[in-house]
């Protein structure tokens, strides 16, 4: 028996397709954007700060990335897990680093988290469009 775990992650040339298919979309709707990937650790792989982005969105974007990894679900969905949960509604937003709207997307290969996306810039509508168009174009 192994005392070691074996995980995969999200290689340099997924998440250099992720930014250029996010850039590209953003570029499509007329919205500049912040788009950051880690690996399955929450480490930063790859970003972009498009020219015109909002200073604010390249911690947001990161932070994003960094909510969707660490527990395997987009950032919108923390809204309804939580919006019906006083304490917790209350309590854990003030957790550094989470964000608990749209724009973060876990990515994953053979039913494995391998990284994640996140996405600044507009409205969260827009970073959520943006963010599942980069996705798609990775093929998951």
């Amino acid at each position: 028996m192994s005392n070691a775990l074996s995980r995969l992650s999200i290689s340099q040339s997924a998440a250099d397709r992720l930014i250029e298919a996010a850039s590209a979309k953003a570029q499509e709707i007329g919205v500049p954007m912040c788009i950051s990937v880690v690996d399955e650790s929450g480490t930063l792989k790859a970003f972009r700060r498009m020219d015109g982005a909002a200073l604010l969105s390249v911690e947001i974007a990161t932070n994003k990335a960094f909510t969707a990894i660490s527990f395997g679900m987009a950032t919108h969905e923390w809204f309804d897990f939580i919006k019906n949960d006083p304490p917790l509604l209350h309590g854990i937003v003030h957790t550094p680093r989470l964000v608990v709207f749209g724009g973060g997307y876990p990515i994953r290969e053979d039913g494995q988290v391998i990284g994640a996306i996140g996405i600044s810039g507009g409205h969260y509508s827009h970073d959520m469009e943006v963010a599942q168009a980069a996705i798609a174009a990775l093929g998951g």
